[in-house]
């Protein structure tokens, strides 16, 4: 279903990614421990906002990118997707 979905504007279809299970110190994590995830993997991205002189900016993002998100930002598609504003994204991660 998601790849149907076209984001407008300055929106980012994300997709949740998925937590660890166990810690770095070998420490498994139980369910109930474990917050919604802020770590999105970007799907799609719109065209871009268009200012009131009629041009279209760039999206800073590109799918693939790995992003960073308030808890509570966006809108749910399903358990897993969440659609954004462009602005509403706090950092991407770099693949270093």
């Amino acid at each position: 279903m998601y790849d149907k979905l076209t984001p407008l504007a300055d929106r980012v279809l994300l997709k949740r990614m998925e937590l660890e299970e166990k810690t770095a110190g070998g420490i498994f994590i139980p369910e109930v421990a474990k917050e919604k995830a802020q770590m999105y993997k970007v799907v799609k991205v719109g065209p871009g906002k268009t200012t009131s002189e009629g041009k279209q900016l760039v999206m800073a993002l590109r799918a693939g990118d790995v992003v960073f998100v308030p808890k509570y930002a966006g809108t749910e598609a399903g358990n897993e997707h969440l659609i954004v504003k462009e602005d509403e994204i706090l950092a991407v991660v770099s693949a270093q």
